[in-house]
């Protein structure tokens, strides 16, 4: 109780084989343990600043621990070793999720407003942080440095939103057919809220769900990817400080961990709510497991994303977005431009004009933190050899490479943004997402067929068309236009602002998160009848009584 007053007064995450084996795949290596560590170095001295060390305890319960296996997380960049993060284990998810529902008991009974306060401190505790944790994010993850900045700019922005939100969610008063009766809508938390991110955002995804899951009432327990496991202790160390300032318990907690850990966290009843980001296969086993429980789920899956050139496009704009849809994070984002269909009028001069650029970008790729870079390194191994089997198959279907294709000879991992031409639309490789910077160039004759090729495939995330034709705008944002969840007119499939709710449909999950009304997914919606007449009345006219 003493938490809850001073709140007021203040007013402020070898493995053994799962049906969720994909929620984490990792290895420790005892040779990169044995390297010097790049945060020995004082060039990473940013490392230190937002209180990491060598070797790091991987979970949060209000106290730090962890005592599961050691994972040494690698700059992309060069393949150094970092730092390591001490894994949990399912006894401490277990122990974290105990500790999860003992803080939302107490966090929840904190008026709404106090609770947006407590969300606006975190807000402005990471814009305290912001430039050595996007440096993190950015050496982590082998995003470059304004992508790592924006990044964290993301998690800042949402806690904005949950301030505002703090003061004006609310559900109705409903007219009643009784007379002297009123219906209202309440919306109440649900309680412990599971996070599983993925490494591809390992700040911003977290922050999108827990700013609006802490603004509603509910606790957060978070398992990031092990691979950027840096960031998620980085973070919670970051929100601690704000928990420790406010005397609260840890209305966030965190467990890293493998995937017995995720296992634990998706399969327990406690965890009422499990937002998943991650790829297709994984995300569909997630809402099997979570819906035998009758849990809820957000599911924030792939996409295979189209961009599409109308023949009245502004080209110059075009291109510009199709450099930063395919190549941006270096083709790493869920929302990356993977297929452009360009109309046969502009098809020659669009191809030309794209493969100029991408043969400027050459020069341009480099170390994550360069300032010269505009592409870094894919994140790993996996991605470098996901990357070579695309292209193979795509060249045995009879594909074509305009540009790139190679994977640089140089230290940590690193591709050539790739064009391919000449594959059907419907062609298996086309139809697959791959996580690389690998885009399919493909030649239609209307926007009708461009729409239908879009929505032809099993995702169904992000979406873009360049056109200065109105009726085509509204055929592409209407009920038979663009199927996907985020439809974009003259911009890029990538790049979504905070305050329109994220997700897509399909394969894709049907997921929302961050703005709009994405924060009712947190919630459980009571229907309330209140009588005021003094007298019993049935709905409907029914007479039921007894005199």
């Amino acid at each position: 109780m003493a938490q809850l007053q001073r709140a007021l007064s203040l007013f402020r995450s070898s493995l053994p084989q799962t049906p969720l084996q994909g929620l984490a795949t990792f290895h420790s290596s005892s040779k990169l343990r044995n390297e010097c560590y790049l945060i020995d170095s004082p060039e990473y001295s940013f490392l230190r600043d937002v209180g990491l060390e060598r070797e790091n305890p991987g979970v949060f319960t209000g106290s730090w621990k962890g005592s599961g296996q050691m994972m040494v997380s690698v700059d992309p960049g060069t393949a150094k070793p970092i730092a390591a993060v001490r894994m949990g284990t399912v006894q401490e998810m277990d122990e974290s999720i105990r500790a999860g529902v003992d803080a939302y008991k107490e966090w929840s009974k904190v008026p709404a407003p106090v609770r947006g306060d407590i969300v606006r401190q975190i807000g402005d505790e990471l814009r305290k942080y912001k430039e050595p944790l996007g440096k993190l994010v950015s050496l982590e993850v082998g995003k470059i440095y304004s992508e790592g900045q924006g990044e964290v700019q993301e998690s800042i922005d949402i806690c904005d939103y949950g301030v505002g939100l703090s003061r004006i969610y609310a559900g109705q008063i409903i007219n009643s057919e009784r007379a002297d009766h009123t219906i209202l809508e309440a919306w109440r938390p649900l309680g412990l809220i599971g996070v599983i991110s993925a490494y591809n955002f390992p700040n911003a995804v977290f922050g999108w769900n827990a700013a609006i899951a802490l603004t509603t009432g509910n606790s957060v327990l978070w398992k990031g990817a092990p691979s950027t496991s840096l960031v998620s202790v980085a973070t919670t160390k970051v929100l601690a400080e704000v928990y420790k300032r406010n005397d609260l318990p840890p209305i966030t907690t965190l467990c890293q961990g493998g995937a017995d850990v995720g296992q634990k966290m998706v399969c327990d009843k406690r965890v009422k709510l499990v937002s998943f980001t991650g790829s297709c296969q994984t995300g569909r086993n997630v809402g099997v497991e979570v819906q035998k429980r009758f849990g809820k789920v957000i599911l924030e899956l792939g996409g295979n994303n189209a961009l599409i050139i109308d023949e009245s496009a502004n080209l110059k704009m075009a291109l510009d977005a199709a450099l930063f849809g395919c190549i941006g994070t270096t083709g790493q984002r869920c929302t990356t431009t993977r297929r452009i269909i360009v109309h046969q009028k502009l098809y020659d001069k669009f191809l030309k004009d794209l493969t100029n650029k991408y043969k400027q970008i050459l020069s341009r790729i480099g170390h994550q933190l360069e300032s010269n870079t505009l592409v870094g390194p894919v994140h790993s191994q996996q991605n470098i050899d996901n990357y070579q089997a695309s292209l193979k198959e795509a060249l045995s279907l009879g594909g074509t490479v305009a540009f790139g294709g190679k994977v640089i000879p140089r230290d940590g991992y690193f591709v050539e943004p790739t064009i391919i031409t000449g594959l059907p639309h419907d062609s298996p490789v086309v139809h697959r997402e791959t996580f690389a910077p690998i885009v399919y160039v493909l030649k239609c004759k209307s926007v009708e067929e461009a729409i239908a090729w879009n929505n032809e495939v099993d995702q169904g995330l992000s979406s873009a068309i360049f056109t200065e034709n109105v009726n085509h705008v509204f055929k592409w944002i209407g009920a038979q236009g663009s199927d996907c969840g985020i439809v974009n007119v003259n911009t890029t499939t990538n790049g979504a602002e905070i305050g329109g709710a994220f997700g897509g449909e399909k394969h894709t999950g049907g997921g929302r998160e961050s703005g709009s009304d994405a924060w009712k997914q947190y919630c459980k919606r009571a229907t309330v009848t209140v009588n005021h007449s003094g007298e019993l009345a049935c709905a409907q006219g029914v007479v039921f009584n007894v005199e």
